[in-house]
């Protein structure tokens, strides 16, 4: 049996399992990639909400960093939510000396609004981490928050991509329609073109971890050597999949099922 493709998540934790690394290696899991786990933030977290962040201190980051790479380099890696800029400076300095697939999905804010990081690392991650990414994957709100203005039209969505590519120097952006009217479309922005992919909205209240988990299987794919359109294609199919049988787990805004694509597609 061949050794199989490996996928590194660094982000925080979640013990209602629907967001964060949780989230992320049973996404790996599912694609048939092998995931590894460094951890930011320790989070007292459900799907009513954000109760608690306990932020690691950045050495301890460090050593679980050095850890992974002193003894198996992943094939591909992912960011979620980094909460200071202490610890995007670290990951900026492996950035600059590995070059494997980089997903970064920009966590800012909760599903259930609670805020995931201050302005000042808001600000900071235009700089240290957004210019490295290899497909940056933000939601509507937070595209906004880092162009600066309003995506209220499709021609904005395309403005955006184009200042994500151009101003900040990312490969790929995905910039994800779940927050806007009508079919849920995601547009896919690289140095070779633009493409959008539609799908049927599920009105669904349970869309806990949806961000997490549609960038963990973007760079599962990639850790499998696809292309950042056929990872992108995936990484959709597997979401609305997801969205569609969600398991109605919690009293609030449960998960997504991380297992519906391979159950109704197998493995590949």
């Amino acid at each position: 049996m061949n050794k199989p493709n490996i996928a590194l998540t660094i982000a925080g934790t979640d013990p209602s399992g629907g967001a964060g690394v949780m989230a992320d290696l049973k996404s790996f899991h599912a694609c048939g990639v092998y995931g590894m786990a460094a951890i930011t933030s320790v989070l007292a977290q459900n799907s009513m909400g954000v109760q608690h962040i306990h932020n690691l201190d950045t050495s301890w980051l460090e050593e679980q960093l050095e850890s992974v790479f002193n003894d198996e380099m992943p094939h591909a890696l992912k960011t979620g939510m980094i909460p200071t800029t202490e610890m995007m400076a670290l990951i900026e300095s492996y950035l600059k000396k590995i070059k494997i697939p980089y997903v970064i999905d920009p966590v800012m804010i909760a599903k259930s609004g609670d805020s995931l990081m201050d302005q000042q690392v808001r600000n900071q991650l235009k700089t240290t981490l957004l210019p490295y990414a290899d497909v940056a994957t933000p939601n509507v709100p937070e595209a906004e928050e880092i162009v600066q203005f309003k995506l209220d039209s499709v021609e904005r969505i395309h403005q955006a991509g184009r200042f994500f590519i151009n101003e900040i120097g990312a490969k790929g952006v995905v910039i994800k329609g779940g927050h806007l009217e009508g079919d849920a479309i995601d547009y896919l922005f690289t140095t070779e073109g633009h493409y959008e992919f539609k799908n049927e909205r599920y009105h669904t209240q349970h869309t806990h971890g949806t961000g997490c988990t549609f960038s963990a299987v973007l760079t599962a794919e990639l850790a499998k050597g696809k292309s950042i359109y056929d990872a992108v294609a995936k990484a959709k199919s597997f979401i609305s999949l997801a969205i569609q049988h969600t398991p109605e787990f919690g009293r609030g805004r449960g998960p997504v099922n991380h297992f519906a694509y391979q159950q109704l597609n197998g493995w590949d």
